[in-house]
């Protein structure tokens, strides 16, 4: 059974942007949860360390010294007042040991955990009591140490005064003041999400509208978009959009002349033929005749077919991705070669040079240049005489010169022999040569021109020079 593939999940602008404002929005909020819990901490810690040390105290106050077999000891009677401040609430216990003057236990829970040494923290309270976190019966839980001087008629001391307390009610407070707290930064954050939205959707709505003309509009429409009232960060997208329907309508325009035209030149040999058949049917030529016309109109016809076909697989030659690197040298000798039978028949006097020039083109590519270049320097090079082929190198440039004898061109003609069925002279072409030589240099980058070659005021012929940059072997 055939599964049907998921779609690739494409980026989004819009998600983008909420991810990259709301992303540290909600770091900073984690972080400063984090904070704020440790605060609230070190808040609930202040708050009842001060009953800590109250309870610790109101032991202490009444501690009393007596005479026991001649040594003064210390006594202790711990009042109900003294553990009240804790009774109202049943999630914290609170534990409490005394120990006299000799570090002997006096009243209290005999299994507290001894006093920790003085850590040397700074102390706010004026008595001389320590606060550190300990553990008692598995549990976590907060130690004051009060050092209380006791004085009596029986003798004097230092007595040591722990009390302890379990942290379920810090934790408590603790997490009340985090919770006051986180509830209005997820209102904060609600609000910001809620203005991001609205303003990543505000800001993405000339995006969309773009979008949506170019959806709603035709097939063959390729006028511009208008570009007045877009924001300046889509300026640069809209005017690339429109240079490239410009380029489209100007393809398009090309492609519906090249048909029109196309059609007319195949029309009128085809029409040429079917009179000639006509004619021979009634007998009007001789059969001799007849096929010989009628040849010539077939080989004209197939001619024109076959540059219409080459003209076509220019265009294939910019969608073909880079081409290789190929010398120019034996690609135009073996076409001077297969045209050498035409140089025969009109007895022109032919000359040819070449150097290696290795440029990165397809070598059907430059064999049809330097056919259609060869084909129409025969066309208009009179009988006897000259047609020179030179083919050199020049600042890093392959430069291929076709120089003929012919009449030469005027300022009018030299650029409209370039535009398709545009024929000079009246040598019968369907003028479609050059035009396929002009796609074939701008498609690999390079450049044609027609120049008059002139001696004494006098025109000689026509050069066709073409330069194509020069590719590292």
């Amino acid at each position: 059974m055939s599964t049907v593939p998921r779609p690739s999940l494409r980026p989004s602008l819009r998600r983008f942007l909420l991810l990259g404002i709301l992303g540290p929005v909600l770091a900073v909020v984690a972080i400063n949860t984090a904070s704020q819990y440790a605060q609230a901490l070190a808040a609930a810690d202040t708050a009842y360390d001060r009953t800590l040390l109250a309870s610790a105290k109101a032991i202490g106050e009444l501690l009393v010294v007596s005479v026991d077999n001649g040594t003064p000891r210390l006594r202790s009677t711990v009042p109900h007042s003294a553990l009240e401040a804790f009774e109202a609430d049943n999630r914290s216990r609170m534990y409490y040991k005394v120990a006299g003057f000799g570090g002997e236990i006096v009243s209290g829970f005999d299994d507290l955990p001894a006093a920790q040494p003085d850590s040397g923290q700074p102390n706010v309270y004026a008595a001389l009591v320590r606060f550190y976190d300990d553990r008692y019966r598995g549990e976590p839980v907060r130690m004051a140490v009060l050092l209380q001087p006791v004085a009596g008629l029986a003798g004097r001391g230092m007595a040591t005064i722990q009390v302890a307390e379990t942290l379920e009610l810090r934790h408590t407070l603790a997490r009340q003041l985090l919770a006051q707290t986180l509830w209005q930064q997820a209102l904060l954050l609600v609000v910001i999400a809620l203005v991001v939205v609205v303003v990543v959707q505000r800001a993405t709505r000339p995006v969309r509208e773009l979008s949506l003309r170019l959806q709603a509009r035709a097939a063959t429409d390729l006028s511009p978009l208008p570009s007045a009232d877009a924001p300046r960060e889509l300026q640069p997208i809209v005017e690339a959009t429109n240079a490239v329907m410009a380029r489209l309508a100007q393809l398009l325009e090309d492609q519906k002349r090249f048909v029109r035209d196309a059609a007319h030149q195949l029309r009128t040999p085809l029409a040429v033929l079917k009179t000639q058949v006509q004619s021979a049917r009634r007998g009007d030529v001789g059969p001799e005749q007849a096929l010989a016309e009628i040849g010539t109109t077939v080989e004209r016809a197939t001619e024109l077919a076959n540059q219409m076909l080459a003209l076509a697989r220019v265009e294939q030659l910019r969608q073909q991705g880079v081409p290789p690197v190929t010398d120019w040298d034996p690609t135009l000798r073996a076409v001077a070669l297969d045209v050498s039978a035409l140089i025969a028949q009109g007895r022109i006097d032919f000359e040819i040079e070449t150097l290696p020039a290795p440029v990165r083109a397809h070598e059907w590519a430059l064999r049809e240049l330097t056919r259609n270049l060869l084909h129409n320097a025969i066309q208009h090079t009179p009988p006897g005489g000259r047609l020179a082929l030179r083919l050199e190198v020049d600042a890093g440039h392959a430069v291929l010169t076709v120089a003929d004898g012919g009449p030469g061109i005027s300022a009018a003609q030299r650029q409209l022999l370039f535009q398709p069925f545009a024929a000079g002279g009246n040598r019968g072409g369907s003028g479609l040569g050059l035009a396929i030589c002009r796609e074939i240099v701008q498609a690999l980058g390079g450049r044609i021109e027609l120049v008059n070659r002139e001696r004494g005021g006098r025109i000689e012929g026509l050069d066709a020079i073409v330069r194509l940059p020069l590719e590292a072997v």
